[in-house]
């Protein structure tokens, strides 16, 4: 049982560890909260037994960290915004190349006639 909840504690925390790094660090929460829960019981169940292993004071070290990283990215990274009618502008424009470009291109209605009536012969022969 104290395996169980060792191994569960160590996957929790180095999975909030790889979230706390990503830009959803929020996400790390969840795990974060998940490590402790099962270290403490861990830790319990060791300490019943008379034999407290270093891995689960690692694994609280782990989880410390990735709330440490995920507070701290939480209050300190704002999310900027930028100009938003530099965009608007661009999307405009690039718009308009586009018709520009579709109403260059050259299509004869002969040989569109002319491939719609050879498709006809072959789906018809």
């Amino acid at each position: 049982m104290k395996k169980i909840f060792t191994i569960l504690a160590i996957i929790a925390s180095v999975l909030a560890i790889m979230l706390s790094v990503l830009p959803l660090s929020n996400l790390a929460i969840i795990p974060s909260i998940i490590a402790l829960i099962c270290g403490l019981i861990a830790f319990y169940l060791s300490k019943k037994s008379g034999e407290v292993k270093k891995i689960i004071q690692f694994t609280f070290l782990l989880t410390i960290i990735a709330l440490a990283l995920t507070t701290y990215k939480s209050l300190f990274n704002t999310a900027e915004v930028t100009n938003i009618e530099a965009l608007e502008k661009k999307e405009v424009t690039s718009k308009e190349e586009a018709i520009e470009e579709l109403n260059d291109i050259d299509i004869d209605e002969d040989e569109i006639e002319g491939e719609i009536e050879a498709e006809d012969i072959h789906i018809d022969g």
